[in-house]
């Protein structure tokens, strides 16, 4: 009897071993099939940064973004503004809605900030919209850890947005009748100096505070790089006075691993040819360009390659996969096609060959010099990250976009400027072409809508939200125009 008692109790024990085992791997093997309830759930699912797991590292919250002009940067722009909306961040924001550009960045022009003596200064933690670099005085706002990031673009593309976009108020592109004759002949129509010029030559490079070749002659010595050192022990170009540059030589302070008349590319192969070699500029400035840009920014983005830089961008933060998922904001009416680095430029909007966009690079040849470094330094970041692993998230950014834009959007995607009835929704409207926008489908439910709003909101009113959300005491009314008149235009 004892012995059938033991047997009859281990096999109960057995029994209910198996029992267990076999209801936990259902529940395992049902867990990925799993449907769940329709709606939009913003959840950390995922996050890497160079192979640690997301437990490991803390999310970067003091960025600085530097909002170049016509580079896909108001789309990166809308991702900071969720992201801090989200996170109840501080945004350093300027009284309208730029820096006082093209001036100078100037930290007084940050609304709330208090200069010298004028009390416990605010803590900001982003920094993101249109202004022209100027290091020393970002200083006096963000503390120097804050990660530095920005994003260029190939000048033949950008050449053609900032051709429609900004030919009503550059007087070297309204004096052209077309992109094609501009090119053919700039300098019939360009005058250093002119109204609103700095948008037809070098744009990036004037958006990076960078000394221009009129500007270069006054400078004998070139300035130490930036090694994220405190304010106040370094004295860099461009601040507000050039009477006393630094006494370092940049020929001693920099080695580069390739020359910078030809750059190769792991499968973005471009080069820069002596002939865009700027004019009337040495090869060590442009080295030591580079170099100082480098000391100071984290990370620079490609718009050709810009869900790569997103993800890219995501693990350099830490951040999650749905913190740079968004949608495209201010882009022009009449689409155009992508420009990759390397290959010649189809566009039926002005630019038509390969002639044509090499003579738009060597025009622009500052911005082509950073555009050849900056997408070298993105792909050697890349290579660092893994290519396959790299291709992986970008699908898994690419299937969640369609998948938000699928369920949050009527139509799915963006749609011309004239369906858009909510001027909430509605992007301010500039330039020859028109700006597209979004309609939210009705029904949704009141949590979806509200992250499908945060998602589908232009640039200029969601500043105005986080304007409201940070200054509730001030009577505050939307300010943007409703016009098609910009005194200020802004610029993707």
């Amino acid at each position: 009897m004892m012995r059938l008692w033991l047997w009859g109790s281990k096999s109960l024990w057995v029994a209910l071993i198996v029992f267990m085992t076999i209801g936990l791997a259902l529940q395992i093997w049902q867990w990925p099939f799993q449907r769940r309830p329709p709606g939009l759930y913003f959840q950390q699912l995922w996050a890497s940064t160079s192979g640690s797991l997301a437990s490991s590292c803390n999310p970067q919250k003091q960025l600085v973004f530097l909002k170049t002009h016509k580079s896909g940067s108001s789309s990166v722009l809308s991702l900071l503004h969720q992201y801090g909306d989200r996170h109840s961040l501080r945004f350093a924001l300027p009284v309208r809605y730029q820096f006082g550009y093209p001036k100078f960045f100037q930290a007084t022009s940050v609304k709330g900030y208090l200069p010298h003596g004028g009390g416990p200064q605010p803590t900001f933690h982003i920094l993101c919209h249109h202004m022209r670099f100027n290091l020393p005085e970002v200083l006096r706002v963000m503390p120097p850890d804050s990660f530095f990031f920005s994003i260029v673009r190939d000048p033949a593309a950008l050449a053609i947005s900032a051709f429609s976009y900004y030919k009503s108020v550059s007087s070297a592109f309204r004096a052209a009748p077309s992109l094609a004759a501009f090119l053919a002949s700039p300098r019939a129509f360009y005058r250093p100096g002119g109204r609103g010029d700095h948008y037809a030559r070098n744009l990036l490079w004037f958006d990076f505070g960078l000394p221009l070749p009129q500007e270069i002659r006054a400078l004998k010595r070139y300035p130490k790089p930036f090694k994220k050192t405190q304010s106040s022990d370094i004295h860099i170009w461009p601040s507000n006075s050039i009477s006393q540059p630094s006494k370092l030589d940049p020929n001693s302070l920099f080695k580069f691993p390739h020359s910078t008349s030809h750059i190769q590319l792991t499968d973005h192969s471009m080069s820069l040819s002596p002939a865009s070699i700027p004019d009337s500029l040495s090869s060590s400035f442009i080295q030591w360009a580079l170099a100082w840009l480098d000391s100071i920014f984290d990370l620079v983005l490609v718009a050709e390659y810009f869900d790569e830089s997103l993800v890219l961008l995501a693990d350099a933060l830490c951040w999650g996969l749905d913190d740079v998922v968004g949608f495209v904001h201010n882009a022009q009416a009449t689409s155009m096609k992508s420009v990759k680095g390397h290959k010649g430029i189809k566009d039926h909007g002005g630019i038509m060959d390969k002639q044509l966009a090499n003579r738009a690079r060597a025009w622009n040849n500052l911005d082509w010099a950073l555009y050849v470094h900056f997408n070298h330094s993105l792909w050697n970041r890349a290579d660092r990250y893994g290519r396959v692993r790299l291709a992986s998230a970008v699908a898994k950014l690419r299937a969640r976009r369609s998948a938000l834009a699928s369920h949050c959007l009527l139509g799915g995607g963006a749609v011309d400027p004239g369906q858009i009835a909510n001027l909430q929704l509605r992007p301010f409207q500039f330039g020859a072409r028109g700006v597209q926008g979004y309609v939210l489908k009705k029904g949704l439910s009141p949590q979806d809508h509200e992250e499908c709003e945060r998602l589908a909101t232009p640039e200029l009113q969601y500043k105005d939200k986080l304007d409201a959300k940070q200054f509730p005491k001030a009577a505050w009314s939307p300010s943007y125009p409703s016009n098609a008149i910009n005194p200020c235009p802004k610029g993707n």
